[in-house]
């Protein structure tokens, strides 16, 4: 039995038992609440919030029970069952609501806002994403969204971390071609095991002042890696890696689950991904209802016999099937094609998130309630973010995230040239190369005014002035990367291509580094513009000493796991390349 479907002895609702903490200022769910409490508020309607279930403990991983740390159904090992043919590929949407304001107590303090709470309810599928802000607290309000989730452990994929303050957040939202759920008859592939059938890669920034939502489409043909898997038993199993395959096959096919994708993702894009959130298709249904309606607009009138999708011109609020229809339809916008349905995804996705931020679901705690509920009831996260408290720590920071700085764009491709007539697409370098080094850069595709981007200004002002001669630049060359053999192919191309004869291979740094730096004295600054010139340095490598060097002494450079080859610039471009596809969601958009 479902929580929805519970009942109490007492016969008592407990959507009426939310009571004000006067310590705190927040509402609590009290399920053993008697009716004469001074401090209950009065009944809100709408919204029936299941009673507590008995406390689970948790074990030192945070996870709790046996059932959610194993993979759900077809995505653990066991016979594999190919890909289906091109069909209809399903959408993904997202979310991000603002924090509402709880009640004051009864003692004074400061504006109610500054006791705010947010729990992070993502969800990913045929949707992607939903983030709501949660004006509510309580240990069983924390448990009953415990009890919704499912996790996967996705061993080292991932982030142990729920977030690090110091570093931007990578979130692969999947949604799955898997049929489950009443009334799902009619969808998708019964017998499918479940695959990467809508992926969107969520990175927000370090300084939380902007996010990109990348969309990747599920006919990309790319390599997918080997992977280790957890199995229900405990056991661990590698799945081979493949090549050239279609990118929906990282999920699901020979037993991979979602660690796989991830980091196949991290393979195409070079981006590590922190976390992952997984749905099937139905959650489109369940979470547009949950809201109240998403709205949309459509430039011409549409009716789709494949997708069901009948409506005339103009605009609509939907939810439910319909709105799984709008967002499945293949035939009705653009060129009739995957990509073009992906762009009306992310306008759909953006309306959602309007819908999060508006006041009609921001002061509705019954709504509340509802979206949390169905949101966490349609996840799959790993056990990173797999309890409540987590997702509302996640959620604190994500919520920072100011909605006209988040930019939806997809992967540049193109037609797959090996097929005579395409179907699949591939990757677009010239165009892909320069954004998937402008995310890994943490370069807002947007323009954002923050202290970061002050702080970067003063970095980049250091690469402005004077360069000396290549044959007067002295620099040390350490390989603190991941790369092999980095710092004598990087000594090999300076003093070859470039010129740079006074260049030292000093071998593997005393520690690994992220990033790569080149340390240099004051009286050196015209060597340090130089090499940075050479290497596609950004500002933020440049670490200027305090005291001047003295004779012959050199630079020196430490390669970090951001250097990717000898004569790739380290840094990405600081605009987005012409020609990429980008939609911004706090701008409506008619469907064409």
């Amino acid at each position: 039995m479902d929580a929805q479907s519970r009942g109490r002895a007492d016969g008592m609702d407990p959507a009426d038992q939310w009571v004000l903490n006067p310590h705190t200022g927040d509402y609590e769910l009290r399920l053993n609440h008697s009716g004469g409490d001074s401090d209950a508020p009065s009944r809100t309607s709408g919204a029936r919030v299941p009673h507590s279930r008995e406390p689970v403990r948790e074990d030192s991983g945070g996870r709790r029970g046996d059932r959610r740390n194993t993979p759900r159904e077809g995505q653990g090992s066991g016979p594999s069952r190919e890909v289906p043919g091109q069909r209809s590929r399903r959408s993904a949407n997202g979310a991000r609501g603002q924090e509402s304001s709880g009640p004051a107590g009864r003692r004074s303090r400061k504006a109610p806002k500054a006791r705010r709470k947010k729990a992070l309810l993502w969800t990913g599928g045929t949707m992607a994403f939903v983030l709501v802000g949660l004006s509510v607290g309580g240990y069983a309000l924390y448990q009953h969204f415990n009890g919704n989730l499912n996790t996967v452990d996705v061993g080292g994929a991932g982030n142990k971390n729920v977030f690090d303050t110091d570093a931007p957040i990578n979130i692969l939202i999947i949604g799955t071609d898997k049929r489950t759920g009443k009334g799902n008859e009619g969808y998708g592939d019964k017998n499918s095991v479940g695959h990467a059938d809508t992926n969107i890669l969520f990175h927000v920034s370090e300084d939380r002042t902007n996010a990109t939502a990348l969309s990747i489409p599920r006919d990309l043909i790319t390599d997918i890696p080997a992977c280790r898997t957890k199995q229900p038993d405990g056991s661990e199993k590698v799945i081979p890696g493949t090549r050239n395959v279609r990118f929906n096959q990282s999920l699901g096919q020979e037993g991979r689950n979602a660690g796989c994708t991830m980091e196949t993702v991290e393979k195409i894009t070079g981006l590590k991904v922190d976390h992952f959130m997984m749905v099937d298709f139905n959650a489109v249904k369940e979470l547009s209802t949950a809201v109240g309606g998403v709205e949309i607009c459509l430039a011409k009138p549409v009716k789709d016999p494949d997708s069901h999708l009948d409506l005339p011109a103009g605009e609509h609020r939907i939810q439910g099937e319909e709105a799984l229809a709008f967002v499945r339809t293949r035939h009705s916008f653009g060129n009739h094609g995957d990509l073009d349905r992906i762009k009306v995804q992310q306008q759909f996705i953006a309306s959602m998130i309007r819908q999060m931020q508006s006041d009609e679901t921001l002061t509705s705690l019954p709504k509340l309630y509802k979206l949390a509920d169905a949101a966490t009831k349609a996840l799959t996260v790993d056990t990173g973010i797999g309890t409540g408290k987590k997702l509302a720590s996640l959620a604190q920071e994500l919520g920072k995230v100011n909605t006209k700085n988040i930019t939806f764009t997809t992967v540049p491709v193109k037609d797959n040239p090996a097929e005579k007539t395409p179907v699949t697409v591939v990757l677009n370098p010239p165009k892909s190369d320069p954004l998937f080094a402008m995310m890994r850069d943490d370069t807002s595709l947007t323009e954002v005014k923050s202290k970061k981007k002050a702080a970067k200004s003063k970095q980049d002002a250091l690469l402005k002035g004077p360069k000396a001669a290549s044959g007067d630049v002295r620099v040390d060359v350490y390989n603190g990367g991941k790369v092999p053999g980095a710092a004598q192919a990087t000594v090999t191309w300076l003093q070859n291509e470039q010129g740079v004869l006074k260049s030292t291979n000093k071998a593997n740094a005393p520690a690994k580094a992220a990033k790569t730096t080149l340390e240099y004295a004051p009286n050196q600054a015209d060597q340090a513009r130089a090499l940075a010139a050479m290497m596609g340095l950004p500002g933020s490598a440049m670490k200027k000493g305090t005291t001047d060097a003295e004779g012959l002494q050199a630079m020196v450079l430490t390669l970090g796991d951001d250097f990717k080859g000898a004569g790739t610039p380290i840094t990405g471009p600081a605009k987005v390349p012409t020609d990429i596809q980008q939609a911004n969601a706090d701008k409506a958009e008619c469907a064409k």
